[in-house]
């Protein structure tokens, strides 16, 4: 007990003469520590801003709905070109999904295309949706006011719409009027709005309030006009709770290549994106982006221990006298070692703050730059501070024990 008691007095009171070399050079202290404060910056900021990019990503498809399939023509994600001279959908496979697929609660067709909106003097290019009621449920969407679309809605072909917040904001701005009841031109067909919805904000580069949904039979009748019985450019796919997505998407693919008329072993024309898939895919690769990044900017922190080492190494030579007193009235080797090895401890560690203090300004700040939530993560700002305090007694080392090893009678001696 005695023995414990002593040796932390003696790790204090190093401390304390530590604190006292650190004030007498603080400039030199300042950038020997200057890598090590770098690092942990980096490191933490890398993590924290892309767990809150990743969160941002989970929270944006999360917006396409729960259990939810999307079936389009194509061959895949990439360019538009991959769809061309590929058909679209019939009503009949959505009813053929419909009849033919269990553990589905609704299969909803989506035909949409961009048009001109115009409302008195404002008019503006926004992506038209067509669709039924079930739309949006299946994709979460929200009414701020007004009604949604109805059966009799789609039954009569109405023209009736429900705008977005983007919508709103760029026909009305400074007209105000309220929307509700008000017709807006989409083309040349007048549709009177009926609903405003919530806002839900961006999804990557695409606004998602930059939206009228209106009526699948006003949109093929009114807007557009049908000339084919495949129209259909999507459909949504909601799938009951506690349902694999995959036995659904296994129970679909054959279906639509039996409708499609493809044969064994030619390719599909189609393709069905499962949001939550994309989401652990997205979600993996920017945790390991983040890991790597990290890992880099951790190099730093190597670089901050040599940095630490070699300051340290010019310290025992310019006290080189001092060590010789010291040994000379009887200080022994594990105390100049542990002296100069706290001394490199604690420069790390006031690093490791100071490293610390500029990541949480950083976060604060960049996190809104880009558009991400700032998450403070405890975790890593713990790691990083024992990693630096680690760098110091690694690094620290060599030249407290070069101190330690001095021979009294030539430290004396030495000028």
């Amino acid at each position: 007990m005695f023995a414990t008691v002593s040796f932390l007095q003696m790790v204090f009171n190093a401390f304390l003469i530590a604190l006292r070399e650190i004030r007498r050079n603080i400039t030199r202290s300042f950038l020997t520590v200057l890598g090590i404060i770098i690092g942990v910056a980096a490191v933490i900021t890398m993590v924290t801003l892309g767990e809150g990019a990743t969160e941002a990503v989970k929270g944006t498809i999360s917006n396409l709905g729960s259990n939810l399939l999307i079936l389009r023509p194509g061959l895949g994600f990439g360019p538009r070109s991959a769809s061309v001279g590929i058909p679209n959908f019939s009503e009949s496979d959505v009813a053929a999904i419909r009849a033919q697929v269990a553990n589905i609660i609704s299969v909803v067709p989506v035909r949409n295309s961009t048009l001109t909106t115009r409302f008195l003097q404002n008019a503006r290019n926004t992506q038209i949706v067509g669709s039924t009621k079930e739309y949006f449920t299946v994709n979460r969407w929200e009414l701020a006011e007004g009604r949604s679309l109805n059966d009799f809605d789609v039954e009569t072909g109405a023209a009736v719409c429900v705008i977005g917040e983007t919508v709103r904001g760029e026909l009305f701005a400074n007209t105000g009027i309220d929307p509700l009841g008000q017709n807006i031109h989409i083309g040349t067909v007048a549709c009177e709005v009926v609903g405003i919805l919530k806002r839900k904000g961006q999804m990557g580069w695409r606004d998602q309030d930059d939206t009228v949904i209106t009526p699948l039979t006003t949109f093929q009748q009114r807007l557009l006009g049908r000339i084919s019985m495949q129209d259909i450019d999507l459909i949504n796919i909601s799938v009951r709770d506690g349902v694999s997505t995959d036995k659904i998407i296994n129970e679909i693919t054959p279906l639509m290549r039996q409708r499609r008329n493809l044969a064994q072993g030619q390719d599909n024309n189609f393709f069905i994106m499962d949001p939550s898939q994309i989401t652990n895919a997205v979600t993996q690769s920017t945790r390991t982006m983040t890991m790597l990044l990290a890992a880099v900017a951790g190099v730093s922190l190597l670089v901050g221990g040599i940095g630490i080492m070699n300051i340290m190494l010019v310290s025992v030579t310019e006290r080189t006298r001092e060590i010789g007193i010291r040994l000379a009235i009887g200080a022994r080797a594990r105390e100049v070692l542990l002296q100069f090895l706290v001394e490199a401890v604690t420069l790390s560690c006031l690093g490791g703050l100071l490293g610390i203090a500029l990541a949480v300004i950083l976060c604060a700040t960049l996190a809104p730059t880009i558009g991400v939530r700032y998450l403070f993560n405890p975790q890593i700002n713990i790691i990083s501070f024992l990693f630096s305090a680690a760098v110091g007694i690694i690094f620290g080392f060599t030249p407290a024990r070069r101190a330690a090893d001095l021979d009294p009678i030539e430290a004396l001696r030495h000028e």
